[in-house]
């Protein structure tokens, strides 16, 4: 092999070294892009382990929980947010995971016979497990701490009444186009209460926009 040839095949041996090392990191060995999630758009940086992602309610829009699917009956909460943090973000397509440790549901009225009033929503046995795929699905898994459960304490009109409901895995569906997720008439079953609360409730809210507050509130893609 001649001298011209030599550096010919030792150029291009150190491109195809830096065009992999770029492709897989950032500067300071941050992931680059090509991860299941980015920040500012589907092309953006690595969202990082560890980032907090977080989002309230879309605009304009409320959580339901009713007592038949897709109903009118139920409870209606004008707030309601969560927060989660990343534990791993593979590159696309992929798997990316969280731990949720925070839901909240306030504000909340009802139009349940009998009922007269909301006096709390709390999600119980936090933290849950959070997967998100390229295909665009969120499942929500219980965590070690208990099932997914929700207590419900509503004002009747014969006194405060709690009501227990768990659910298996819940799935939302996520879009880029306005980096929102949507639960729709997910299935919660009565595991303890009287004959006044109703045997189910089904689970339904849009968050949006989801954001990575450790990155300055960037709104989050899912590739």
């Amino acid at each position: 092999m001649n001298k011209r040839a030599l550096l010919a095949t030792a150029g291009a041996a150190v491109a195809a070294v830096l065009a992999a090392t770029s492709s897989a990191t950032a500067v300071g060995g941050v992931p680059a892009a090509g991860s299941v999630l980015t920040t500012g758009s589907s092309a953006g940086p690595a969202v990082a382990v560890g980032d907090v992602l977080a989002a309230s309610l879309a605009s304009g829009t409320s959580a339901k929980i009713a007592t038949t699917s897709g109903g009118s009956t139920g409870i209606t909460c004008n707030a309601s947010a969560f927060s989660a943090t990343v534990t791993s973000n593979p590159a696309a397509p992929g798997t990316a995971t969280e731990t949720l440790n925070s839901h909240t549901l306030s504000s909340c009225t009802t139009n349940i016979t009998g009922a007269t009033g909301v006096q709390s929503i709390t999600v119980n046995n936090l933290p849950y497990t959070t997967s998100v795929t390229s295909g665009g699905a969120l499942t929500v898994s219980a965590g070690s701490a208990g099932p997914i459960q929700t207590t419900l304490k509503i004002n009747t009109i014969l006194g405060l009444t709690t009501c227990v409901y768990r659910a298996g895995n819940l799935t939302a569906s996520l879009s880029n186009a306005d980096n929102s997720l949507t639960f729709a008439n997910q299935l919660f079953t009565k595991a303890s209460g009287p004959s006044t609360c109703p045997a189910n409730g089904y689970f339904s809210a849009k968050y949006g926009p989801v954001r990575d507050t450790t990155q300055a509130g960037a709104p989050v893609f899912v590739n």
